[in-house]
């Protein structure tokens, strides 16, 4: 099916997300046609093709126009909203004003869906952050009319391009602090956290000193992107690049979209298993003695270890030897690190973060003819699709049955079947 792949290594603002659809083919004479059914005034639109770390693509902005009265103008790169408690200017909405402009419109009812549907989250995370209803969040003038083409040009532009099913990169955020009428605030924004939070978006920074994702950008993956995750499976037809307007160390400020075809996502309903990350530890071993390495074994266990185990390896110079690893919580990878250091041969280790995908578990007791044993049971949407008697319950009721271990498995595995 046909899918737009978002690739937010460098973070990902309204005008970023516009400049990489119109890169992509999204004509933008259409697109200014359909925004100017929104009877809003007070803007221009420019986009050109420009060049940013020798990587070509589309920059689109929003230049406010002057407000009558004086009023400054701004040309923005990317949308910032603010909820506001000041005297306030007359060309600030609230949401409720937002919502009512949309929906007056001639746009498509998609198009108004969705773009009240990118708008409310971001008025949920201000109120959130400054103690008010949705409703009456305040959007400073950026917001006003900058978030407005932002947000609205950005479901109409995935309008003329089919309305594709979208998915995502990882969601990589900078460092550093910003501006705003709050004051300074670090990156993440306190809005930016709120929206992505709410949707559960795993959010990871680099050493990158600016903000990468803005509200407005991280609406627009909250309310579409199905998943935050390496590209897998997706055939590219088309890619395009939406600049930005800084300078970086690290990346080119621009947002890479590829458009193309994957696998029909499956209609079954999503996965309720439980997810975490933990660390793990590991190192090659030629030279330790063996009843040392299962004194480590017991002892890291004992200390909290989420699981310890050695596999047998080829080493240099053919060598046997043993692969140790280390499961634990990442709180506790220095700890178990250390205490390989000091435990057993190895002069260094090496750990990575591991994803991990569990189901939801529950201990039961079930009756059994030779005694009562504690069974440990996983679900997955409900449904049972592991049940394991606990060997230290089949211990126990084996010895005061006097019968064997697999006589109390069989039992409790007969019962669990009833």
């Amino acid at each position: 099916m046909k899918t737009l792949y978002l690739d937010i290594f460098s973070g990902i603002s309204g005008d970023m997300f516009l400049g990489a659809m119109i890169d992509l083919g999204v004509d933008a004479t259409a697109l200014e046609a359909e925004l100017a059914k929104l009877n809003l005034d007070g803007y221009q639109l420019h986009v050109g093709r420009k060049t940013k770390a020798n990587i070509e693509g589309v920059k689109f902005d929003v230049h406010l126009l002057p407000v009558k009265g004086g009023e400054h103008s701004h040309g923005h790169s990317h949308s910032h909203s603010h909820s506001h408690d000041d005297n306030g200017h007359s060309h600030e909405r609230n949401f409720a004003d937002i919502q009512s402009l949309i929906s007056a419109s001639a746009l498509s009812d998609w198009v108004k869906e969705k773009s009240i549907a990118v708008f409310r989250r971001v008025a949920e995370a201000e109120g959130k952050v400054h103690g008010m209803p949705p409703d009456e969040v305040h959007f400073h003038e950026v917001g006003a009319v900058d978030s407005i083409v932002d947000i609205v040009g950005g479901c109409i532009a995935l309008e003329l391009l089919d309305k594709p099913r979208v998915l995502a990169a990882p969601v990589t955020e900078g460092t550093g602090w910003v501006d705003c009428a709050h004051g300074r605030f670090p990156v993440p924004t306190a809005a930016t956290l709120e929206i992505l939070g709410a949707r559960g978006v795993t959010v990871n920074q680099c050493d990158e000193p600016h903000e990468l994702v803005t509200p407005t950008g991280a609406a627009l993956l909250a309310e579409f992107a199905e998943s935050f995750e390496l590209m897998r499976g997706v055939t590219p037809e088309r890619i395009g690049y939406g600049l930005g307007t800084r300078d970086m160390n690290t990346r080119p400020n621009v947002l890479r979209a590829v458009l193309g075809q994957a696998e029909a996502a499956t209609e079954a309903k999503p996965l309720d298993w439980e997810r975490d990350t933990v660390t793990v530890i590991e190192t090659n071993l030629d030279d330790i003695n063996a009843e040392h390495l299962g004194h480590f074994v017991e002892t890291a266990l004992e200390a909290g270890a989420l699981d310890v185990f050695h596999t047998s390896v080829q080493m240099k110079k053919n060598r046997p030897g043993v692969l140790l690893t280390v499961l634990c919580a990442e709180a506790d990878a220095d700890r178990f690190s250390e205490m390989i250091l000091r435990e057993t041969t190895a002069l260094g280790v090496r750990r990575h973060a591991a994803d991990r995908r569990k189901l939801r578990r529950e201990v039961v007791t079930v009756e059994t003819p030779l005694g009562q044993v504690r069974v440990k049971l996983g679900r997955l949407n409900g449904e049972l699709v592991q049940a394991a008697p606990e060997y230290e319950s089949c211990r126990d009721v084996a010895a005061k049955a006097g019968v064997p271990l697999k006589a109390v498995y069989a039992a409790a595995q007969k019962s669990l079947e009833k």
